[in-house]
């Protein structure tokens, strides 16, 4: 083994030991130490209390290399020992300070310098800060679950009410699905100052994932094209291209001239009748991110012309949200987070809505473990083969893969409507090439 060798492994048997053991052992410190000092690295590297922000903040030089530093484009060639070395040095900084948060009660400041000290291990990964956690969909499903849980309990281990009630500790809080989830459990508990500051960051956070989420709208496909609507016989519609290639047998080579007996025009016709979209949300506590995602979308769609929005959100009761579907912060605030799941309620709120089933497109958010699946399955069926595009929604978020009732999945599959789950991406392009 060379020497370079012996040293990255030094490194690493130093991450692994105090990962799983808060206290140190001598014999890696001091030899971690003088690798760092051998490579002219700050010792702030191998001290987990002091964040990546503040390493970069002294030493500048660093942040080119955090960057991108653990992304498959970014490995060094096989031959640079000693840069490999100065990687591992980084590399144990990042997972230390993420994955190694220790016990106990967990104050404002800890949870902000965690939130830091994960963006800069998402860069480090090739993502935008928040990416992996769930914040705009990112790509890594089973990392962005372990983030996200990490991020949970750090959420679940603050006295969350005392922080809210101080506007200074308040203020220090950056928003993230761990703690929107917490602060709409606990929000029939809050008042005064801690009730206003839970509003204002759930409010950021609505106004932070509606900003992506207007994006992806933007850029997926506008729809197609209704064939059935004759082209409107305009200069601008003219297909020029098509008109030549038609009227070719017409050249004249006497009179070096062509001669058009028909126009072509594009057809550009797009939907007339206003299409219905109904969103069915369980609001059950497993379903907090999908929910969360698909209420922010349904107002983003509820603002596109000709397009009729309809929100239901249901546990074993069913709540009509429509009149605040333009509004995703209002929704949120009159769910209930938690309880069973009694999908057949919401079919009853459901159901009715559903006046051209031609024009009408119902998205169904659930892990579908219902308390009556032979119901709501009869249900389902009823609403597909009305002639309504029904689209099951398992789960919309980078934080992991939904656990679907297999029994549902199953019988979705055979009915040519699979669960969708994964990138919110998909349900995007999915509505605006029916709705657009």
């Amino acid at each position: 083994m060379s020497a370079a060798e012996t040293r990255r492994q030094v490194l690493y048997w130093r991450l692994l030991a105090r990962l799983f053991d808060p206290e140190e052992q001598a014999t890696l410190e001091s030899g971690s130490m003088a690798i760092v000092g051998d490579l002219g690295l700050p010792a702030a590297l191998l001290d987990p209390s002091v964040s990546v922000d503040t390493v970069v903040q002294r030493f500048p030089q660093l942040e080119a290399e955090f960057d991108g530093l653990m992304a498959e484009d970014g490995r060094l060639p096989e031959d640079d020992r000693d840069g490999e070395v100065r990687r591992a040095a980084l590399v144990s900084k990042l997972l230390l300070n993420v994955f190694a948060t220790g016990t106990g009660n967990v104050t404002a400041e800890q949870l902000q310098r965690w939130q830091s000290d994960a963006g800069w291990f998402e860069r480090a990964m090739g993502c935008e800060p928040g990416e992996l956690r769930g914040r705009s969909a990112g790509n890594t499903p089973g990392l962005g679950q372990t983030l996200a849980g990490i991020e949970g309990d750090l959420v679940g281990r603050m006295r969350l009410r005392e922080v809210l009630a101080d506007n200074r500790l308040a203020k220090q809080l950056t928003p993230s699905m761990s703690l929107i989830e917490q602060l709409l459990r606990d929000k029939d508990n809050l008042d005064g100052v801690a009730l206003a500051n839970a509003k204002a960051l759930i409010r950021r956070f609505v106004d932070e994932v509606a900003e992506v989420l207007r994006t992806q709208v933007a850029q997926a496909s506008a729809g197609t094209i209704d064939r059935s609507v004759p082209p409107k016989r305009i200069f601008r519609n003219l297909d020029l291209d098509r008109t030549i290639w038609k009227n070719l047998p017409n050249w004249s080579p006497e009179d070096e001239k062509l001669y058009v007996d028909r126009l072509y025009y594009r057809q550009t016709a797009k939907r007339i009748e206003p299409a219905r979209l109904i969103v069915v949300v369980d609001q059950s506590g497993s379903m907090v991110d999908a929910m969360v995602n698909c209420t922010i979308l349904a107002s983003i769609f509820a603002g596109l012309p000709k397009v009729d929005v309809h929100l239901v959100a249901y546990d074993t009761r069913a709540l009509d949200l429509t009149p605040w579907v333009h509004d995703p912060f209002e929704v949120l605030l009159h769910t209930q987070l938690g309880g069973g799941t009694d999908g057949t309620v919401a079919l009853d709120l459901a159901r009715p809505k559903i006046t051209d089933p031609r024009n009408s497109v119902v998205v169904w958010i659930s892990d579908f473990y219902e308390w009556q699946e032979q119901a709501c399955w009869d249900g389902f069926q009823a609403i597909h083969r009305s002639g309504v595009k029904f689209i099951p929604v398992g789960s919309v978020s980078s934080g992991g893969h939904q656990s679907v009732n297999p029994w549902f999945r199953q019988r979705f599959k055979d009915q040519g409507t699979p669960v969708l789950s994964g990138h919110i991406k998909k349900l995007v392009t999915e509505l605006k090439n029916f709705l657009v």
